[in-house]
């Protein structure tokens, strides 16, 4: 049985131009799909669909079935939001509130969701925190006084405070440095493992889908274009596009390969 099982997913603007449009794929528990593509190709628009998240100037259709609810036209998705499914997003900075301090943040889906109260919510608060390898101090921290890479392990933990059975992860590490963003990869990479989640990791880098996912839909001007395992879609792409990526992918990496070369010889 699926956990997530999106079919014929559409989404509509008010005057009826579709943004995403037939989209299906599904993900089984503890399975990692990449959803991938370029700006505007809709993969975002996609995660807030399948989360009831969509903003009320637009409209979905089709299916979305998360953990057997169905998330299209439902009116409270409490039950399903932080337990089920939660999402990182691209900039922590927006995703966290300004002004209120982190541990009260990473606070709130435990409270709501767990219950926890007075002590025991303080243990799962510093655990939550050093799951992601934040300091204890963080707690207390505003946003704006610790760094984008703190933030976006901030935002993780909150993600996964409840252990949910997928984690969404919208273009997670674009706003970082290159330093970090490998960090938070490897960081995600763990964290999913050791909690048997599954992964729904959305990006426009091909090259970064291929360090987490097992399977990956590519998406352009809102719909599917090629679909299957990782390896197949790398080794043999199905239409122009994709090759553009894979292309675009290999060519990044033999740069960057030059460039340790280089780097070695001098």
């Amino acid at each position: 049985m699926s956990l997530l099982s999106v079919s014929e997913l559409s989404v509509w603007t008010a005057d009826g131009r579709a943004l995403v449009n037939g989209l299906s794929f599904s993900l089984p528990p503890g399975r990692r799909l990449g959803l991938i593509g370029e700006s505007g190709s809709g993969k975002s628009l996609t995660t807030l669909a399948v989360t009831g998240l969509l903003p009320p100037a637009l409209r979905a259709s089709g299916s979305v079935l998360l953990d057997g609810t169905q998330v299209i036209g439902a009116r409270n998705l409490d039950g399903v939001r932080g337990r089920v499914a939660a999402v990182v997003f691209q900039e922590p900075s927006t995703a966290l509130d300004p002004l209120m301090r982190i541990g009260r943040q990473v606070a709130e889906p435990l409270r709501r969701h767990q219950g926890l109260r007075g002590a025991a919510l303080r243990a799962a608060v510093a655990a939550s925190l050093d799951e992601v390898a934040l300091p204890a101090r963080v707690a207390q921290a505003y946003p704006h006084e610790i760094s984008g890479g703190q933030r976006q392990r901030a935002a993780i933990a909150m993600a996964l405070a409840c252990r949910p059975a997928l984690l969404i992860a919208d273009e997670p590490t674009t706003a970082l440095d290159v330093t970090v963003q490998a960090d938070v990869l490897a960081l995600l990479d763990r964290l999913v493992a050791a909690h048997d989640m599954a992964l729904l990791f959305v990006s426009h880098d091909l090259a970064v889908v291929g360090q987490v996912t097992d399977e990956v839909v590519v998406l352009s001007a809102g719909r599917a274009v090629s679909s299957g395992p990782l390896h197949e879609v790398l080794a043999d792409p199905a239409d122009d596009y994709t090759r553009s990526l894979v292309a675009s992918a290999r060519r990044l990496d033999a740069a960057l390969d030059l460039s340790r070369d280089v780097g070695g010889a001098a």
